[in-house]
Formats: structure tokens, sequence, C-alpha cells
């Protein structure tokens, strides 16, 4: 066999066996990948978490940005909304640590071994990484309101999408963050068998369905609710315990409650 028909035939067979992965590899794959999460020194999953918030910060502002240029009519969220995806492509492809991430990564080493330990440390990569989060939207939320770097018909297209993030109820956050909390989850399952071009498509797909079904995502919502914070429009406890921690639940229990459980559910007889 020539140099050529045998380089074609082992490309063959890793596009296939890549193709075929089972789940119980993916799943192997992203459990490895949550155990390194675990390791990682708190000063190293601070700094990731903080960039994370102010990164995610950019689909607030490219979304806004949209907003004030396009008139107000039915079809103007399916544009607007295409600005939610550049945050999450930052954010991802540069991996840097997302709050939402994590309720998937962590999770499947402890499905696999529930000890104290594994406890103890999911808990700790949560607190640092969902803490570090809003401290980076905090940041950017403070320097967008007060720091004078938008033009002001921009930052008014800013100030709506905060608006009506915040209009909704504890109770609507909550609900609406179940399936953006699944979707986060579902992408992160999704994206070790993607190449780097299907990383791209993937990250937009899945998170412009977020944006344009109006669901709740903790992380990019807590910078909106702060920018309404320093311009006095909203009240910090309401931002906190009227929108912020019922989307934490609704995202935890979207994509570690249902996706990671029912993930794990599909793979223990093969692992």
């Amino acid at each position: 066999m020539s140099e050529k028909a045998q380089a074609n035939q082992d490309e063959d067979q890793q596009v296939e066996e890549y193709s075929k992965a089972p789940s119980s590899v993916i799943y192997e794959a992203i459990r490895r990948e949550g155990e390194h999460e675990l390791s990682r020194s708190t000063s190293a999953l601070w700094w990731s978490g903080v960039a994370a918030g102010l990164a995610i910060s950019t689909s607030v502002l490219a979304e806004g940005f949209l907003a004030a240029i396009l008139p107000h009519a039915e079809w103007t969220p399916a544009i607007t909304n295409l600005g939610y995806t550049v945050g999450f492509l930052i954010v991802i492809l540069g991996r840097m640590q997302l709050f939402t991430e994590n309720t998937i990564l962590p999770i499947l080493p402890l499905f696999l071994s529930p000890t104290r330990s594994n406890f103890v440390q999911t808990a700790r990569l949560w607190g640092i990484v969902f803490a570090a989060n809003l401290v980076g939207c905090l940041a950017a939320a403070l320097v967008l309101v007060h720091g004078n770097i938008l033009p002001a018909e921009r930052f008014a297209g800013v100030l709506a999408i905060s608006r009506h993030y915040a209009e909704a109820t504890s109770v609507e956050h909550f609900a609406w963050a179940v399936p953006a909390g699944f979707l986060i989850a579902a992408l992160v399952w999704i994206l070790p068998r993607m190449e780097s071009a299907g990383e791209v498509l993937m990250i937009v797909i899945v998170t412009y369905i977020i944006g344009l079904g109006g669901m709740s995502h903790v992380v990019a919502g807590s910078t909106e609710l702060f920018v309404l914070v320093f311009t006095g429009e909203l009240g910090l406890a309401t931002a906190l315990f009227g929108c912020i921690l019922p989307a934490l639940a609704g995202n935890v229990l979207g994509g570690t409650g249902i996706f990671a459980a029912l993930t794990y559910a599909q793979v223990r007889e093969e692992i």
C-alpha cells in the first residue's frame, strides 16, 4: 500500500472513531476536565472567574448596541440577540471560568465518586467561580455607568435591554433559568466532539436560542442588573434576591439537576 493510500486510510479511521465516539467516552473526557478544574488553585479559579464576568458583559454591550440602532419592531430581537452570543464566544473559547459551565464539569466526578471530599471540592469551586463572576460583572457595570466609555445613544441601548431583563419576577427568573442551565450544560457536553469551526457555530446557536427565548442566565444577566443598580433604578437587595439568586437556582436545576443527572444515568452502566 502506498504512503498516500495509508495516510488516507488512517485519516478515515480517525474520522470514523471521532464521529462515533460513544457517550461514555465523552463522559470520561468531561469528567477528566472536571477533575482538572477541581484541582486548580484558588487564585487561578478566582482570576479566571473575574475575567469571565468581565468578558460575558460584552454580550450586554453587543446586544445593547444593536438595540440602539435598530427600529422597535417584532423582528428586532431576532437581530439584537446575535449580540448576546459575543460574550459567550469570548468566555468559552478563551477557556475562562463561567459558573454555568461548572454545573456539569465538576458534577460528573462527583456523581462517579460522591465522597465528602468531592462534595467539599465542588462547593469550593462553585463558591469561588460564582463570586468571581459577580465581581467581574459588577466591575463591568461600574465602568459602563460611571466610566463614560460609551456614546449616550449606545448606552441607552444597554439600559433598554437591562430594564427589560429586570422586569421579570423572581419566579419567572427561576423558571426561565432552568432551560438556560440545561442548554449551557448540553453545550459543554457537545463541544468535545466539535472541530474549532464547529465549536464557534455551536456556541452561537445555543446561546442565541437562550437570548432569543428570553431565558435567564445568572452571569450575563447580573451585568444588566448591576447597570441598573449603579444608575439608581434598582436596589441591590432586589437585584440579588429578586433576580440573581432565583436565576442561580434555575441554572443549577437545569444544568445539574436535569442534564448532568440524565447524562450520568445513560452511561453509569458502561463506566
